[in-house]
């Protein structure tokens, strides 16, 4: 027990290190050994939370090319933890998803559909995440899939473009930002303006590879409004 004490205690440090990139393959290499610890870490703080996504979803990638049902059942673990039968919140949950479908084109493939539908509101029993917070991770993890396999995420294009009103502040913003992984289409220039000019000074939490930063909501809907240019700039 000390000994895997020490292990998580090493892990641990490697992420909040300045350095912790470096440390991703042996992270990775240790398979699944590490997965536990690594979701130990996800209701930690934002950064920490987020590099260990990081460094989770490579490891379930790296499990994928040679234990690929094993990297399934990492990526179903996922899923348990965001049923609210589960009763879990699911902390750090989405991010990690996220980071696991853009690292295994495997996985990517075979649960994309799952990750989308958190954000998809169909009125009746579906996925959608009703947690508002939870719900932001759940654009985001939409995101950060759409930047790394963007033609995967088409289908989140209408749901992203509702998410623009949500009722959640805070998921409007996050929302604009997983548009801007998609292919700019004019058609959510509309929706994008009018947050933008909403003047939503409420702040969300973003992950740029390597630490938490933070923009305004009506920021991101104006930053992803511009990729439609010259439509957005009408």
């Amino acid at each position: 027990m000390p000994r895997m004490r020490s292990a998580k205690q090493q892990l641990k440090r490697y992420l909040q290190s300045p350095q912790w990139r470096e440390h991703l393959h042996d992270i990775a290499a240790g398979g699944a050994t590490h997965v536990g610890p690594l979701f130990s870490f996800l209701p930690l703080d934002s950064q920490t939370m987020h590099r260990a996504a990081v460094a989770l979803g490579l490891t379930t990638a790296r499990l994928a090319e040679d234990e690929p049902e094993a990297a399934r059942n990492i990526i179903r673990r996922f899923m348990w933890h965001l049923n609210e039968e589960s009763g879990n919140i699911g902390w750090g949950i989405p991010e990690a998803f996220g980071e696991s479908l853009a690292a295994s084109p495997l996985l990517a493939g075979d649960f994309h559909r799952v990750l989308i539908s958190y954000i998809i509101n169909l009125g009746r029993d579906d996925n959608y995440c009703d947690n508002d917070i939870l719900r932001r991770s759940c654009y985001w993890a939409v995101g950060r899939l759409a930047r790394a396999r963007p033609q995967l995420c088409a289908a989140a294009r209408p749901w992203l473009r509702k998410g623009l009103d949500d009722k959640d502040v805070i998921c409007r913003g996050m929302a604009a930002w997983a548009l801007g992984g998609l292919p700019p289409d004019i058609m959510d220039a509309p929706a994008l303006r009018r947050l933008a000019a909403a003047g939503h000074d409420e702040c969300c939490e973003l992950f740029d590879g390597d630490r938490i930063h933070e923009k305004s909501v009506s920021d991101l809907a104006r930053e992803t409004l511009a990729q439609i240019a010259p439509a957005g700039a009408a």
